[in-house]
């Protein structure tokens, strides 16, 4: 900066001057000192060079002949290694093209040997004062590119932040309209809960009455297991019923192993129909489940007989059971056809269905069942070879 004589808390400018010949360094430096500048001299380049990087002054005076260096390759160093250190040259050749050279070089002005007192202290003022703007201008350019950088990184993260909360809108839409759905089911259920039941009690009343008629043990087996199922049917409708707003009863100590193992015991007389294999894992006896177990069993109830529907002709049902940091997981495998990829994301939707003969509402009410006790069901994965779910729910700590 220009020194103000009015304002001394204006720093003063440290000037390096660079000249072989004594005579022009001792006036040059006698008129910058007098006009307020702090000025030190060299008489070539190198050790000009080795001032400049100590000193770091904001203008060098340097002559384009010099005894160690030329001027032009000196002036490429200082502006390659010190840029913030402006030049001007000067040299008693007038060629146009050195001026030029020198110019396009980075010197900030060009005076010709010999110039007058007056012409020198206005040059070194007027680019005192360019070096200035010139500086100010580097710095706010740099300025508005953090700030681009700064707003564009809010943008993203904006943007980032938008779409998750429109995702999750969109689950919270999707999660009321299921809702909706299963509330219809609910309403639904009850009108025909009586239907229903009217045919399926003429059932059990006539398997009675046959099965008091026969005594054959392995036709009267058959009768019990009649039996047995019209009462399922009748629990299953009961569910569906409750489910819209029956009081639950919530048991501390549920134990998900042995919910499983009643819910696998229904299926009995399929598993052996169709060959299929159980497999039932459980390294250690997993923590209790705060919840009802007629509803646990109502979700393994559900999944277990889609996976029995797809292994018509015999397969494998594998449960995995597992806990871990509180929660407990359980995953219900089959060597089933697969779900389609297309399929994946409504599955879970009440009423939708691939089977003709499907309701659609197996998955949907297992996994409101889940999320009541924070838990969650998931399709983990899926292919030709078959369908593996996760069920998850927190453990209930005492």
């Amino acid at each position: 900066m220009t020194r103000d004589a009015a304002d001394p808390a204006v720093p003063i400018a440290s000037i390096v001057v660079v000249d072989d010949d004594t005579a022009i360094l001792e006036l040059v430096s006698f008129l910058l000192t007098r006009r307020g500048y702090r000025v030190a001299t060299a008489t070539d380049a190198r050790t000009a060079i080795t001032l400049i990087a100590r000193q770091r002054p904001e203008l060098v005076l340097m002559d384009y002949m010099l005894p160690d260096l030329d001027g032009l390759s000196a002036l490429c160093t200082i502006r390659e290694q010190f840029p913030a250190t402006y030049v001007i040259m000067f040299s008693g050749q007038g060629s146009e093209e050195i001026v030029v050279e020198l110019m396009k070089a980075g010197a900030a002005e060009y005076l010709l040997k010999p110039f007058n007192n007056r012409t020198l202290l206005e040059r070194v003022d007027g680019v005192l004062r360019l070096r200035e703007i010139e500086l100010a201008n580097r710095a706010l350019q740099t300025e508005r590119e953090r700030l681009l950088l700064e707003i564009e990184t809010w943008n993203r993260e904006l943007q980032g932040r938008v779409r998750e909360k429109s995702e999750a809108l969109q689950r919270a839409q999707t999660e009321i309209a299921q809702t909706e759905k299963l509330a219809a089911l609910g309403y639904l259920s009850a009108g025909m809960a009586h239907e229903i039941r009217n045919p399926l009690n003429s059932i059990a009343l006539f398997t009675q009455l046959l099965r008091q008629g026969i005594e054959d043990e392995e036709q009267q087996d058959y009768l019990d297991k009649t039996l047995k199922e019209v009462d399922r049917i009748d629990g299953i409708i009961r569910r569906l019923v409750d489910a819209a707003g029956r009081s639950r009863t919530i048991q501390p100590d549920v134990q998900v192993d042995q919910v499983i193992q009643s819910a696998l015991a229904v299926f009995a007389p399929q598993i052996e129909a169709r060959r299929i294999t159980i497999s039932l894992q459980c390294a250690a006896t997993p923590p209790p489940v705060k919840a009802d177990p007629a509803e646990l069993e109502q979700i393994f109830t559900n999944l277990f007989l889609n996976a029995l529907e797809e292994m018509p002709q015999g397969g494998r049902l594998a449960i995995e059971i597992s806990s871990a940091s509180g929660r407990i997981m359980v995953r219900v495998s089959d060597t089933g056809g697969g779900i389609r990829e297309e399929l994946l994301e409504t599955v879970f939707e009440p009423f939708f269905t691939t089977k003709s003969r499907g309701t659609g509402i197996g998955l949907p009410v297992v996994r409101r069942i889940a999320r009541l006790y924070h838990g969650d069901v998931t399709i983990e994965k899926t292919s030709t070879q078959g369908t593996t779910f996760r069920v998850t729910f927190p453990a209930f700590l005492a």
